[in-house]
């Protein structure tokens, strides 16, 4: 099965180390793809540039908007995302709960929808 693994971090967790703790944490997160990559488990991964980038559109009874930054105001965004192959959900946490970024944020694991059900998106 595949799961989509999103990293959601407040930023300032990340700007407030000292580029030692960065470099460190950086190391450990390129050590850890690699593990998932020679283990067969990552199909990829990606970071995303900082929220500050981000714009969301939409569009409600014919009218578009478009706002900066993300949809929702919150303390942690996204971060980036690893897209990976796991036998059960049980070994997709497993999977989620090496990634370095999971002590400073949250990983959310979920379970990819292969087909476009006929029946209901949910």
């Amino acid at each position: 099965m595949k799961f989509l693994c999103l990293a959601y971090e407040a930023e300032h967790a990340l700007t407030d180390l000292t580029p030692e703790q960065w470099q460190a944490l950086r190391q450990e997160t390129l050590d850890y793809v690699e593990t998932l990559r020679a283990g067969g488990h990552l199909v990829d991964t990606h970071a995303l540039q900082s929220a500050h980038r981000a714009k969301t559109t939409r569009i409600r009874g014919g009218k578009v908007s478009v706002t900066d930054g993300p949809f929702a105001e919150t303390k942690e965004q996204l971060g980036g995302f690893f897209l990976i192959e796991a036998r059960d959900f049980e070994e997709a946490l497993r999977l989620a709960q090496g990634w370095p970024s999971a002590r400073l944020g949250t990983i959310e694991v979920r379970p990819i929808e292969e087909v476009l059900r006929e029946e209901g998106r949910y």
